[in-house]
């Protein structure tokens, strides 16, 4: 008869370490394509309608400060000043933007801007008749201002 130490008694144990690499190796390649996927997936498929919509946003904010300064114009007296505030969006997708009004080699022009997105909306010729300027951002209200005589 045998003693318990000389039979051979088969170790299933190698079986569930090979099962835990396995799992071990899965996941992590897995994971790695979930990151690749999270970072390919935001410069291309976020990031284009983002772009798109803040486009159309800078046209319509610069259409609006358009009017209004096409609309202080048609009330400007002949003499005397004239003084209004509006107020835009103060971001554009969470972001921050800015405003330039001036005279450009196209014309008259509202830029609208921020980083690489630019958007220009004519001034509907009122720089012909008197000078035109200014910067400004979202944040708080803004000012329009006429002097008849001028700025100095």
């Amino acid at each position: 008869m045998k003693s318990i130490t000389e039979r051979k008694i088969p170790i299933e144990h190698d079986r569930a370490v090979s099962s835990m690499h396995e799992y071990i190796f899965i996941s992590g390649v897995l994971m790695l394509l979930m990151v690749i996927t999270i970072l390919t997936l935001t410069a291309g498929v976020i990031e284009p309608p983002t772009n798109h919509l803040t486009e159309y946003a800078f046209i319509d904010i610069g259409n609006g400060v358009s009017t209004r300064m096409v609309d202080l114009y048609v009330i400007a007296p002949n003499q005397g000043n004239i003084t209004t505030t509006f107020d835009i969006p103060d971001e554009v997708i969470g972001r921050q933007y800015y405003v330039t009004v001036g005279t450009t080699s196209t014309g008259d022009q509202v830029s609208v801007y921020r980083e690489q997105i630019r958007r220009n909306v004519s001034l509907a010729g009122i720089g012909v008749t008197m000078g035109i300027g200014g910067a400004t951002t979202g944040q708080g209200l803004n000012r329009i201002s006429y002097q008849s005589g001028g700025f100095e």
